[in-house]
């Protein structure tokens, strides 16, 4: 967006800033490839293709089923799309602060554009801070609300804002994903765990040399590793807040 929110401007990146990025890609010589892809390697049910990139998106902005699908589309990219269904299905209930959404039934044609859709939860809550009874509802109930949609099964989630832990980990097995998705801001790898998969966050600072870079695999840690003391702490205090005031925007 040329002009987004203020919440979320950090995390956009005007239209040709995109453009670029998706060039960058293609003249990288990298294949993009689905999460799908990643999780039949991991799995050891088939090798990726050499150089291969995953490109994903969350929460299910307004422009994704649109322009985003289309720039996509028009460079033959590989996708995708994990929707926040509490933010998108009319009369839903999220945590997302105020923007211009997709709507559900627009999921089927981010498929039809080459895009493999995921789950992103209902609300977008911190996902480490919630009992079991509220997690459990979150990670099952979006999954089955696309199900519906979609008429297959949906077996990739990402964590909003990456926040995940132990617990969260294993609910997300037992729910049915096979994959789950964080952040890190962290190159994923041949060894990566398959329900903490590292991701690169693009933020509006990052110039083109950036994703170049990361095309090249260079300018940022490799998966997987333990985390440090500041993600520890800073997950309990997390968890301590949320005691006192419920469910927080994981954002």
């Amino acid at each position: 967006m040329e002009d987004p929110p203020d919440w979320i401007a950090e995390f956009t990146v005007a239209p040709k800033q995109f453009a670029a990025h998706l060039d960058a890609v293609v003249d990288s010589g990298r294949t993009p490839v689905t999460i799908s892809a990643v999780a039949d390697h991991l799995a050891g049910r088939a090798p990726l293709p050499p150089r291969p990139v995953l490109l994903t998106f969350d929460d299910g902005f307004a422009d994704l089923p649109g322009p985003t699908a289309e720039a996509l589309a028009g460079r033959g990219l590989l996708a995708t799309a994990y929707l926040t269904t509490g933010a998108i299905t009319p009369g839903g209930r999220s945590l997302l602060p105020p923007a211009p959404m997709m709507t559900l039934d627009r999921a089927a044609q981010l498929e039809h554009s080459g895009m493999e859709v995921g789950s992103h939860t209902v609300t977008h809550a911190q996902l480490d801070t919630l009992s079991g009874r509220d997690l459990a509802y979150e990670l099952r109930t979006s999954k089955a609300v696309l199900e519906d949609c979609l008429g297959h099964p949906v077996r990739h989630l990402a964590y909003p804002h990456g926040y995940n832990s132990s617990r969260v980990r294993t609910m997300s097995a037992d729910a049915g994903y096979e994959t789950a998705t964080a952040v890190r801001h962290a190159l994923s790898s041949d060894r990566d765990e398959r329900y903490r998969i590292a991701r690169l966050i693009v933020r509006q600072s990052h110039t083109l040399g950036d994703v170049e870079d990361w095309l090249g695999g260079r300018g940022a840690r490799i998966a997987p590793y333990r985390d440090g003391p500041k993600t520890v702490a800073w997950r309990w205090y997390r968890r301590a807040r949320a005691v006192l005031r419920g469910p927080v925007f994981a954002g």
